[in-house]
């Protein structure tokens, strides 16, 4: 089973998306809500209100369409804030780890430089010493 990989690259389009949600959202309430949302603004307030998890301004939807833009609404409001929480923990984590990754990059640095001086170092001892013998051939043999 494919899982759904949440980046913080959707944050934005999901603040833009909700945003666009609540004002068609207003509209939907003042048509399909008229004796609890009477006007437009009022169904733009209602919406906002649910989106961002307060809860009902008044009384609660009527009809199924209201239940449903309702829901709708609560469902979105929830993992905006969630989206948006997690985005603003990842920066703090972020930049608390940047400290530790530069001290283990220069650690990284440091020991593959000396890594690079002993295979020097070998190299030189075996010019000195002459052809090593080969590792393959048993030294009972000889």
């Amino acid at each position: 089973m494919a899982r759904i990989r949440i980046s913080q690259r959707w944050v934005v389009p999901a603040l833009l998306t909700s945003v666009v949600v609540v004002l068609v959202a207003g509209a939907g309430a003042a048509a399909a809500e008229s004796n609890i949302v009477p006007t437009y603004w009022r169904g733009l307030w209602w919406a906002l209100s649910l989106m961002t998890t307060v809860g009902f301004i008044g009384e609660p939807p009527e009809t199924v369409p209201g239940a449903l833009l309702s829901a709708v609404l609560m469902i979105m409001g929830f993992l905006l804030l969630a989206m948006v929480s997690a985005s603003l923990a990842a920066l703090f984590v972020r930049e608390e780890e940047e400290p530790r990754e530069t001290r283990e990059d220069a650690a990284d640095r440091a020991i593959l430089e000396a890594l690079a001086r002993l295979d020097a170092r070998l190299a030189r001892l075996e010019e000195t010493l002459g052809d090593p013998p080969d590792p393959s051939e048993d030294p009972a043999d000889t």
